[in-house]
């Protein structure tokens, strides 16, 4: 009886439309992950393979188990920036003999590895991920250390990779450093300040100066080998724990120090026997979500393709319908969803948000958000009404919430709402987004109107004349810069999310999360919550 029907007609030209639409946005996308798989280039992807060395995504297809997913994190991470896309590094969450582990790999064909702005932010994103869910490190360097040019804006954050690593160590989190070929200067103390290191002979190199800064500092003459090579780490220094005679070797002995973790999950994963796939065909998700996202649609014709058997039991479905709510299981795993279905947020979603929240808290159930939504509504009638105290409502649940948050940003994500259905300033566990979705402080042409009014207003108060033809060029200026700014792949650039997503793959990104979050204990809030304005 709670099977959720459908009402779309992929027979529609609507649906055509939208599919073709989509279908276009996700050729853009595989053009830049495209740049992101190419590294530094062929020239240097030769020069490293001549050197007989593994690619980086080759050496995490190696680690992982067989015919096991990987889901790769910030694949976009530096886009629309000076530095290459993907920020000269991999990461992701895999499976390590049966173990799902958090994985970084450095690439060495993107100027040796070494670490720019964005591929330290994508670093410490990764740390957060793992000590959130307890998820064991596996980082496979191969870096020079900071991008020299660059370290004004690396040296001072850049010590919180170090941190973050002992804090891991510290909460019980495993760390294993596989070194497969220079680790220096302040990469020397990535293996340093792992619990389990592995080095390959005549290829890593762990020093913190090498044979030019050392001649320079102190005068003395050395060499590669002596002063930081894996036999001199392994036989002399003690700082090598394994030493392997090549990269596959290495990469062997990573797979066994994993399987002699004993690292168990907090929580017992679902029986995937008795998981139902969802009722309707997860393609049919590209003919959702309008080209026009100031077009409402249906969020549960999204929610019936990604949860389990198409059931959904449904929260106040008379009360607040601009926002569904529910509970579901996606791949075994209990969820309750938010869902955004006509955009906009009244008083009445507020507070029936903040009511779900606390029940998904008094449950333990983690929450999905899928966010369709132009923020809370404005006027004179919802200002007295209290939209102000209603927002600050949901806000302050969702705030307060202990029960981890997933989030998928399924087209708008504007404003206030955005906070209030936990985006990114809000720490969710993962937050991903479609290649429809679009986030800013508010829509293009409204943001453009307000400056125009407020510049209107300020040269009336003057007594000046006003520039029409000025205001009009100023605003299509604005539009063009906001609507550049609010799309998915320039936020992916900067981390605001874990990923751009083929909206086909959600069901199963979204169950790689939930595995990955059941690994750590958590316990919902109780009546912790802030001072609710009534």
């Amino acid at each position: 009886m709670t099977v959720l029907p459908t009402a779309l007609d992929t027979e529609s030209p609507e649906y055509a439309a939208r599919r073709a639409a989509l279908l276009e946005k996700l050729a853009a996308l595989d053009a830049e992950h495209a740049k992101a798989l190419a590294g530094g280039g062929e020239k240097y992807v030769a020069r490293h393979r001549g050197r007989g060395k593994l690619l980086a995504r080759e050496r995490v297809e190696l680690l992982v188990d067989p015919d096991t997913p990987f889901l790769e994190l910030s694949p976009l991470a530096a886009w629309g920036s000076e530095y290459p896309v993907g920020a000269s590094m991999v990461t992701g969450i895999g499976v390590v003999e049966g173990v799902e582990c958090l994985i970084t790999a450095n690439d060495p064909t993107v100027r040796g590895g070494a670490t720019n702005p964005w591929g330290l932010r994508k670093a410490l994103r990764a740390n957060d991920i793992a000590l959130a869910n307890r998820l064991p490190v596996v980082t496979m360097v191969e870096s020079g250390g900071a991008d020299l040019p660059s370290q004004k804006e690396i040296f001072i954050p850049g010590g919180q990779v170090f941190r973050d690593l002992t804090r891991l160590s510290a909460a019980g989190v495993p760390t294993v450093a596989v070194v497969l070929g220079n680790s220096t200067a302040g990469g020397a103390y990535i293996p340093g300040m792992s619990d389990h290191v592995i080095m390959v002979k005549e290829r890593s190199k762990v020093f913190l100066g090498g044979p030019p800064l050392v001649k320079m500092a102190t005068g003395e003459e050395s060499d590669d080998e002596s002063l930081g090579g894996a036999e001199m780490h392994a036989r002399t220094s003690g700082l090598a724990d394994h030493f392997a005679v090549d990269e596959l070797d290495a990469i062997r002995q990573a797979r066994r120090v994993v399987a002699r973790l004993n690292h168990r999950k907090a929580h017992r994963d679902p029986d995937p026997a008795f998981v139902e796939p969802p009722k309707y065909d997860p393609e049919e998700l590209l003919g959702i979500v309008p080209e026009d996202l100031r077009t409402p649609f249906d969020p549960r014709e999204v929610i019936a393709r990604i949860v389990d058997g198409s059931d959904f039991d449904e929260f106040k479905p008379l009360y607040g319908t601009s926002l569904t709510t529910g509970w579901a299981t996606l791949h075994g795993y209990p969820v309750g969803i938010l869902a955004n279905a006509q955009g906009v947020l009244f008083g009445e979603e507020s507070q029936k948000a903040a009511q779900f929240v606390q029940l998904a808290n008094q449950r333990d159930i983690p929450l999905l958000f899928l966010h369709n939504t132009t923020g809370y509504m404005v006027g004179k009638e919802y200002e007295q009404g209290g939209i102000i105290k209603h927002g600050a409502m949901m806000i302050n649940a969702v705030s307060n919430s202990k029960v981890p948050h997933l989030s998928v940003l399924m087209g708008a994500s504007y404003g206030a709402g955005h906070y209030g259905m936990c985006g990114r300033a809000y720490d969710p566990r993962f937050l991903f987004a479609w290649p429809s979705a679009k986030s800013a402080v508010m829509g293009p042409q409204q943001l453009a109107g307000v400056l125009s009014i407020v510049m209107r207003q300020s040269a009336a108060a003057k007594g000046q004349p006003y520039d029409e033809e000025g205001d009009k060029a100023l605003r299509a200026l604005v539009e063009q810069q906001i609507e550049a700014e609010s799309l998915p792949m320039f936020l992916s650039g900067r981390l605001y999310d874990d990923g751009v997503i083929d909206p086909r793959d959600t069901r199963t990104v979204l169950g790689i999360c939930l595995s990955a979050i059941h690994t750590a204990p958590f316990e919902g809030v109780r009546g912790g919550f802030g001072v609710f304005r009534m």
